[in-house]
């Protein structure tokens, strides 16, 4: 037997096999109409909750907070709310228990609450703010109405932080 005769053809075998296969990790686009590669909505929504840097100095000078997020929680049930402060004076009503918070679809055409829960009391962070770190707020979305993607008001007391996009 010719063994090093065997090893080359095995050997190239192997390496127009290897060809032939796409390279794993890379994302496989199809020419073909209708078909969408698969991370094609990952990478159009990346970058889509981003606030213009005028409405970033808005909340940051008037209310002394940013990194306003609204996200899709527990299977779709909670939506929660988070800020980080920047000035504990500024953004003081945000965390004022008077201040009943609320959350607005226009286009689901609901007003979601922060559910108060018997043991536990609302869920939301009330104390005095303090620079530099994040707080959030639950707003129960029973029947999960309110959905990833949608745009979504947040209101507090005088605080209005508009078309917010839930992730």
């Amino acid at each position: 037997m010719n063994y090093p005769a065997i090893f080359t053809s095995l050997l190239l075998c192997g390496v127009l096999a290897a060809q032939s296969v796409a390279p794993l990790g890379k994302p496989q686009v199809s020419s073909s109409a209708g078909v969408k590669s698969p991370y094609a909505a990952r990478a159009r929504s990346y970058g889509q909750n981003r606030m213009t840097p005028k409405a970033r100095e808005y909340y940051t000078l008037l209310w002394g907070v940013d990194s306003l997020n609204v996200r899709s929680v527990e299977s779709g049930e909670i939506i929660r709310f988070t800020y980080r402060v920047l000035d504990a004076q500024k953004a003081g009503p945000l965390n004022d228990k008077k201040n009943e918070p609320s959350l607005i679809d226009p286009k689901a055409g609901v007003k979601l609450i922060v559910p108060s829960l018997e043991k536990v009391g609302k869920l939301r962070q009330s104390g005095s703010p303090e620079a530099g770190k994040v707080y959030w707020m639950a707003f129960s979305n029973k029947g999960r109405v309110v959905k990833r993607g949608d745009r979504v008001n947040v209101l507090i007391g005088s605080f209005q932080a508009n078309g917010l996009t839930v992730e």
